[in-house]
């Protein structure tokens, strides 16, 4: 099931607010400054502590910066996370982040990246911030993030390093085109450059709260200080197991008695009468290494009784355009007809199995927490049977044997 971060951010988002309320999500704070410590930077201290807005307990995130910091440029950034030892997930949405923040700020103060090289892409807590919310999508292993319906901004003005400026500032807007925005009852800045940079790389869809399990919810307070009757200024975060479906409650009850799960899924079909069989194995490989669930074929008679195959493919929404596109570059077909489906799955994990001759994957599935099959990993199983000169049956018959007698 797709493990989603939802953003709610009524009083709009900052980059501290974003790490407070992920720290407040369940974030180990020992983790995330033990990432931290992998880039070269020093000369700062992380802090956070749980307060009360409005009633609502929350986590501010702060950072101390307890020695100069030098004006760095993009560059200069770029160089410092990929020299770093993150995980690649990890750097690459750092450098996502960076990427649209310096192309704001370069095209606001009418620079390059390699001129660009000013106190607002250079401070430690944007870096920070930046790669903390990296890291923080990566520890919790969120597989998508999504956001409400629209981003408040804001108004009044603000001091920078220039000089006084218009509240949203320049480069929050210029990141926002094409996004949802509106201005709120506001009359500071509610969404940074920073906080709008995070959103532009990592939401994928600005909608009302999805049909989710909720796991985790977690609140980060804001530098700005709000009296009581006013709206918190609190950043809101869902981390949940997202049902891209709609069921009525009964269903969904009885799914989740029976002890198995289901999800969403788009089936694309096509039908194809001068194709041969090469071709067809060749894009069996390609659509599954592409993320397609499942890929099969059925013969079928066209008009004038031509013989045809017709092609499925099963794969999640996100896929689905990539893998079109592969289909239509691959093969003849004109059209591809979709249709979106529900499917029960059971859950599943990986194990290795040790064989007298070698290791083989399995695939595990379980009801109720209960094993009930066990499925040899063709791959691997093929790989096993080269190297140690024994018929593939008898490799899936032993990883068989030897798993049910562990």
């Amino acid at each position: 099931m797709k493990k989603i971060l939802y953003i709610d951010c009524f009083s709009g988002i900052s980059g501290d607010m974003m790490l407070g309320s992920l720290l407040d999500c369940g974030l180990d704070f020992n983790d995330l400054k033990k990432e931290l410590s992998k880039l070269n930077i020093n000369g700062y201290e992380l802090d956070f502590k749980q307060e009360i807005v409005n009633g609502i307990n929350c986590v501010s995130f702060k950072i101390n910066v307890i020695e100069d910091q030098p004006e760095r440029s993009y560059p200069q950034i770029q160089e410092i996370i990929n020299k770093s030892s993150l995980s690649n997930k990890s750097k690459s949405i750092s450098l996502s982040i960076f990427d649209i923040l310096a192309k704001a700020e370069a095209k606001i103060h009418n620079e390059t990246f390699e001129e660009l090289h000013f106190h607002e892409i250079g401070a430690i807590d944007s870096i920070i911030d930046i790669v903390g919310t990296a890291i923080a999508i990566d520890l919790l292993k969120i597989d998508e993030v999504y956001c409400s319906p629209a981003i408040p901004l804001g108004g009044g003005f603000i001091n920078t390093s220039h000089g006084k400026i218009p509240v949203p500032a320049p480069a929050t807007l210029e990141i926002l085109k094409g996004l949802p925005v509106y201005s709120g009852n506001f009359d500071f800045e509610v969404t940074t450059p920073t906080g709008a940079a995070i959103l532009k790389s990592l939401v994928s869809c600005f909608c009302d709260l999805p049909l989710m399990n909720i796991l985790r919810i977690g609140y980060g307070k804001g530098s700005r200080v709000n009296k009581v009757s006013e709206i918190p200024n609190l950043l809101r975060v869902l981390i949940g197991e997202l049902n891209d479906f709609t069921v009525n409650k009964e269903f969904f009850i009885k799914v989740q008695d029976a002890g198995f799960g289901v999800q969403s899924v788009i089936h694309l079909v096509t039908n194809l009468d001068d194709i041969s069989s090469e071709i067809i194995s060749y894009l069996f490989d390609k659509l599954l290494g592409e993320g397609a669930l499942d890929v099969w074929t059925e013969p079928i008679l066209m008009k004038k009784n031509r013989q045809a195959l017709t092609l499925n493919v099963l794969c999640h929404e996100k896929d689905e355009i990539n893998l079109s596109e592969m289909i239509f570059l691959e093969t003849s077909t004109l059209g591809i007809r979709r249709q979106k489906l529900q499917r029960f799955f059971l859950k599943r994990k990986d194990e290795i199995v040790k064989l007298p001759y070698g290791e083989v994957k399995v695939k595990i599935g379980y009801l109720n927490n209960k094993i009930v099959t066990c499925s040899p990993e063709y791959e691997s199983c093929k790989k096993l049977a080269i190297k140690a000169k024994k018929p593939l049956k008898q490799v899936y018959q032993d990883a068989i044997f030897f798993f049910s007698t562990k």
